[in-house]
């Protein structure tokens, strides 16, 4: 059966997705990109999925195939991992459901918002944050009074009229460095454990790191807060210089944004040992990549 171009005449959906992504708005983007048989898919059909496999837009095949694929899409947002859907439209009992005699396959792109990785301070372990932040795809936001531009020209925003940190606000998958050189590091870990920020580093010697965490203690913070704090910051590299302290925090970083991604990965894993905050913290378990997965096979 020869293929017909998929038409959009009511939706441009790469227009809308273009929307979607400017407005960080997290979504999967759907493609059929190969048809055998009789499918009421067409090579090149799109549609846009939200995070909870909701049609947004558009259309790649009815009944169960949308379904198979919604699916895909809610595992793909979650995992940041692009997946190949085969839909087999041959068998009710093995396929999905849709005796149309046919198969198709679906290729499922997660696209989401770049993590944020917020920057408190301004020297050069500050600067080489940013430098290693945006070359690895965060948006940086280096906020300190003593911020210069031409300091971290690859910041996508630099706020110089905080001085007490009152405006910083993370998103849940953001990340936060606190590389103040001990001028108010305590009140700005203090901020950001008021916020949604699953990740805070404090760049501090392992003794100063032990009397922040104990003032934050009587201060009234909990074990489950102090938990979203890496004190020292970093993996366990033995760096010494500004620019090795910075690449061992944005390496513990990477570890920590990938392991997320590879929750649902399974695991070939080796164990790396982090920087203590003070207490005994558990190795880091780092998963290999996970490769493109065909759903179906």
């Amino acid at each position: 059966m020869r293929t017909r171009p998929a038409e959009f005449a009511e939706t441009d959906i790469l227009r809308l997705a273009a929307e979607l992504s400017a407005a960080a708005r997290p979504f999967a983007l759907g493609i059929v990109v190969d048809v055998r048989g009789s499918s009421s898919g067409r090579v090149g059909a799109k549609a846009l999925f939200d995070v909870e496999g909701e049609v947004i837009a558009g259309w790649v095949g009815g009944g169960r195939a949308e379904a198979t694929v919604a699916h895909a899409a809610v595992e793909a947002c979650a995992s940041g991992t692009p997946q190949l859907v085969d839909v087999d439209l041959d068998s009710e009992v093995l396929g999905a459901g849709m005796p149309c005699g046919g198969w198709m396959r679906i290729y499922v792109e997660p696209v989401l918002p770049r993590p944020a990785l917020w920057i408190l301070g301004h020297g050069r372990v500050a600067e080489c944050l940013c430098h290693f932040g945006a070359l690895l795809g965060f948006a940086v936001i280096v906020d300190d009074v003593m911020a210069r531009p031409e300091r971290f020209p690859e910041a996508s925003r630099i706020v110089t009229d905080d001085p007490a940190y009152a405006t910083v606000a993370p998103a849940e998958g953001d990340f936060a460095v606190v590389a103040t050189q001990h001028r108010g590091d305590h009140e700005s870990l203090g901020l950001l454990l008021a916020s949604e920020v699953g990740h805070i580093a404090l760049i501090a010697s392992r003794k100063r790191a032990g009397l922040v965490l104990s003032h934050l203690r009587k201060a009234g913070f909990g074990p489950q807060a102090l938990g979203r704090i890496r004190a020292p910051a970093g993996l366990a590299l033995g760096a010494g210089t500004p620019e090795e302290i910075a690449l061992s925090v944005i390496a513990e970083i990477v570890l920590v944004r990938r392991s997320r991604a590879d929750r649902r990965a399974e695991a070939r894993a080796v164990g790396v040992l982090v920087a203590a905050p003070g207490e005994m913290w558990p190795p880091f378990v780092l998963a290999a990549a996970e490769p493109l997965r065909i759903v179906g096979e």
